[in-house]
């Protein structure tokens, strides 16, 4: 796998996490940002001051602002970008495109099309539907960057493209999975962004470990039935890019999307923890293409609504809480 090269989309803080650790492996990989003034930082400083302070770049890895250079570049092309910006990257993209193999590390649904985003990255990169791979997992990007081990499952429509990334990535401190349930591990990767933000309203408020434990619970119950109706498999759910990805997204003092729950659950308003937030919280535009989704699929998702109420309804978490404790009592079931 050494001879092959790899071109990332995307300089922020996974980007960048990826870029050192294939360059540890010893496949040094191209590094594309889209602002200009940013990539002479970038090569100035030879760190990402920004998004992940205290780590140098090497000099093997090299910083374009040009999509054509790292397409020619690169047979692997990995899109690491917040979700909102994916369809224009990838428009841009696609006149340089030949035959690589594009992986996804973008972990969110279009909120005007519903689309996963592989299926973003299909329609603007004509003919590439069976070269996507989805990559979802349990992955803090400041654990990575230590050098934790770390799980993640690669999911195309081609097990042999995704063999081919599990073994780019596969390392001592990485090991990678393969799936064909290419819907099943976005889904989980994007969806459970809704749960970890109610997860840190859980912590905002005090309520401790029960409370806690039953709530991520009671989200898988909840995303794993719109995934299932949506074409998911049912087992994609108890592993890394379903239970793993929620367990990691919900505890982590890392996660932006727990974070944004707990200050929201101490009192704080959602406009103003937004604008200190360098890094993007994919769940709070994620909350509204899960309401969609619910009523699209007509799945009951009670906790993903309630998430929804506090982000944008001004509710208080505290009646959030009450109404979802006084729910009419049913039978468990997933």
């Amino acid at each position: 796998m050494s001879n092959i090269r790899v071109g990332i989309v995307g300089a922020g803080n996974w980007g960048t996490t990826l870029a050192l650790y294939l360059e540890k492996e010893g496949r040094p990989p191209m590094l594309y940002e889209y602002f200009r003034e940013r990539v002479k930082r970038l090569r100035s400083d030879r760190e990402n001051k920004e998004f992940l302070p205290g780590y140098p770049i090497p000099e093997d890895v090299v910083i374009t602002n040009e999509p054509e250079e790292l397409v020619g570049s690169s047979d692997v092309i990995f899109f690491v970008q917040p979700s909102h910006t994916l369809r224009n990257l990838a428009s841009i993209f696609s006149k340089y495109l030949k035959d690589q193999i594009i992986v996804s590390f973008t972990k969110g649904i279009d909120p005007e099309t519903l689309e996963r985003m592989s299926e973003v990255l299909e329609g603007e990169l004509h003919g590439q539907k069976d070269k996507i791979v989805a990559i979802s997992g349990p992955s803090i990007g400041r654990e990575v960057v230590r050098g934790v081990p770390t799980s993640l499952v690669a999911a195309s429509r081609d097990i042999k493209n995704a063999e081919i990334i599990q073994g780019l990535l596969s390392g001592e401190k990485m090991r990678v999975y393969t799936s064909m349930d290419i819907v099943g591990v976005e889904l989980g990767g994007a969806l459970k962004n809704v749960y970890a933000i109610a997860s840190g309203i859980c912590d905002g408020l005090g309520l401790g470990m029960n409370a806690k434990a039953a709530l991520i619970t009671r989200s898988m119950a909840e995303l794993s039935r719109l995934a299932v109706k949506m074409g998911g498999e049912k087992q994609t759910f108890a592993g890394l890019s379903g239970f793993g990805d929620l367990i990691v997204t919900s505890f982590s003092v890392h996660s932006r999307n727990r974070s944004v729950g707990e200050r929201l659950g101490s009192g704080e308003v959602l406009d103003d923890i937004l604008k200190d937030m360098v890094e993007v919280a994919e769940g709070v535009r994620t909350t509204k293409s899960a309401c969609r989704l619910s009523d699209e699929y007509n799945i009951e998702m009670p906790i993903a609504r309630e998430v929804s109420s506090v982000l944008f309804g001004d509710k208080d978490p505290r009646a959030s809480i009450k109404d979802l404790m006084q729910r009419d009592l049913k039978r468990e079931k997933r």
